[in-house]
């Protein structure tokens, strides 16, 4: 009965029913608590395996009695008003699927709530759950999704993540408040297909086994083991795109690095993963140029490196992603002419390439000129110009020389009178000399 309207509080007829094996009870509009379902004082009734309670407007706590269901392997109460903690008994049930996303839940996650080997899905975003995650996660090796997004987490990422979880497919930990810098143990998430740290405090720079990534590449083959969400549905916001999809993961394909305080070169490693459909590494601090071989991430379909320091000349191979409907490379020290051809000419917002003095060419009104001079060039001008004032202080300096000097030898001359008598005998013999010299030198070459 999932979708179906349905309002008020949880119908009593539940507790008529005998054995309850699936119970979807989504998208309504159900009210109070969840104190109508069959609890397990009541003999006559079981509920098992699935309880689906998603997007609807229950209020209250996690109920405790579902800690004593054993035969419970998927839990979703997300998309509701629910406060307080998750008991920590919930922990020790055989669940695959704890999906409690987008309630009002607080508090933080313990050592303990790490030791179940069962669970595959882990769903805790949009909460408000704070404080660091456990150091030590040698029991949670079966997580499939992580989604611990859009809380008040701290400290810096585990480096178990990546270290025991072998089939990590998704890891969310955007909007939160980790700190340090991204483990290398990630690298090992071979199976990894997203990847979501995006508005933390993250610092230090991309490490370069990214590249190794093999679920992120073309040529990886990924056997969907979530059977049981085959039926299910999750949604992947990208920049500037929405993708829905079911069944398998391999359809989105995503990295999002955004709205941190990352540094370093964007590595040419990356360019390898030529699967993945976003890249976003908008608002850090990367330096140096884009990487030359852009074009081989051939299934890029959104492309962020926005408000960051990079500088030189956009690669001519961004033209070859012929699937990119989204591009922004604004707020940047690029320059030179914009590349042209293939999917590039249906980006024509000039936003795109906003705020790089030195670019020109489509779609921006600058026009590129053949002898243009280069950013370089401009920069020695500038430091030229600067120097002026230095130049016109040395003119100066010297100006003021010979004027003191000048005008001390013939103040003297004027106000001395005996002195003045004496140059002038100087100089009226030196002339005699000259004069003397001149006409015996000629009358002998005569």
């Amino acid at each position: 009965m999932s979708n179906a309207s349905i309002s008020g509080p949880l119908p009593t007829w539940l507790h008529l029913m005998p054995i309850i094996r699936h119970l979807d009870l989504s998208y309504n509009k159900f009210t109070g608590s969840l104190t109508n379902l069959p609890s397990v004082d009541e003999a006559r009734y079981h509920l098992v395996g699935i309880l689906l309670l998603k997007n609807n407007l229950f209020t209250g706590l996690i109920p405790r009695w579902l800690c004593i269901r054993t035969d419970l392997h998927v839990l979703d109460l997300s998309g509701n008003n629910l406060t307080g903690k998750i008991p920590k008994c919930l922990w020790n049930l055989p669940l695959t699927a704890m999906l409690l996303g987008s309630n009002r839940l607080t508090g933080g996650i313990s050592s303990n709530a790490l030791g179940n080997p069962y669970l595959e899905w882990l769903q805790l975003n949009d909460n408000n759950f704070n404080g660091e995650l456990p150091q030590d996660g040698k029991s949670f090796t079966s997580l499939i999704v992580m989604d611990l997004g859009e809380n008040k987490f701290s400290g810096s990422i585990p480096e178990w993540i990546g270290e025991n979880i072998t089939m990590l497919t998704a890891l969310k930990l955007h909007k939160n408040n980790f700190t340090g810098k991204i483990p290398l143990s990630l690298c090992k998430s071979q199976h990894l297909h997203i990847l979501d740290l995006g508005h933390n405090n993250l610092t230090g720079s991309i490490p370069h086994c990214f590249g190794e990534l093999d679920g992120m590449k073309s040529s990886y083959y990924y056997d969907n083991p979530i059977s049981v969400f085959s039926q299910g549905n999750m949604t992947q916001v990208l920049k500037g795109a929405t993708l829905d999809y079911t069944k398998n993961l391999v359809f989105v394909i995503n990295m999002d690095l955004s709205s941190n305080k990352l540094v370093g070169r964007i590595p040419e490693s990356l360019t390898k993963l030529d699967a993945l459909v976003g890249l976003n590494l908008s608002y850090n601090n990367f330096r140096g140029g884009i990487p030359k071989n852009i074009g081989k991430m051939e299934s890029l379909f959104s492309l962020d490196l926005s408000a960051n320091k990079l500088s030189g000349m956009i690669p001519q191979s961004i033209a070859a992603l012929n699937f990119l409907s989204y591009l922004n490379l604004s707020h940047n020290n690029l320059s030179g002419q914009i590349p042209t051809g293939n999917q590039l000419r249906t980006l024509t917002d000039p936003s795109i390439y906003a705020d790089n003095t030195y670019l020109c060419g489509s779609p921006l009104p600058k026009e590129c000129y053949p002898h243009e001079k280069p950013p370089t060039t401009t920069s020695k001008k500038k430091d030229e110009n600067a120097n002026e004032p230095n130049k016109l202080w040395f003119y100066l300096d010297i100006a003021c020389g010979f004027a003191t000097g000048f005008w001390g030898i013939i103040g003297v001359l004027v106000l001395k009178k005996e002195w003045r008598h004496k140059l002038f005998m100087f100089c009226e013999v030196a002339m005699d000399k000259i004069y003397f010299a001149v006409t015996v030198r000629g009358r002998e070459a005569a």
